[in-house]
């Protein structure tokens, strides 16, 4: 954790200093970046809301496709059709 470098990152015209690792830099950038940009089409698409209002906006979004994604590459159903798979090859190797 010794070599954290400062990184200023604005979102909603709020600033947040933080330390942060190196080689995570770019990404924090690329999520400010779509943060901001979800914003602001938000901001376009509904009128006299505030930040507050934009930024549950943009979270519910984001965590709409965490969900989606985690539900997409849902691997539990996966392991137990090999799971069978290997129990039918250890029996017909078995005989």
């Amino acid at each position: 954790m010794d070599n954290l470098i400062p990184a200023n990152i604005r979102i909603c015209d709020r600033s947040y200093p933080m330390k942060v690792n190196p080689e995570d830099e770019e990404k924090i950038k690329a999520a400010q970046k779509r943060i901001n940009d979800a914003v602001d089409r938000y901001k376009n698409m509904y009128v006299n809301k505030d930040n507050q209002d934009y930024l549950a906006m943009v979270a519910l979004q984001f965590a709409t496709k965490v969900v989606e994604s985690e539900n997409h590459y849902e691997v539990q159903p996966v392991i137990e059709k090999l799971s069978k798979l290997d129990e039918q090859l250890s029996d017909l190797l078995n005989d």
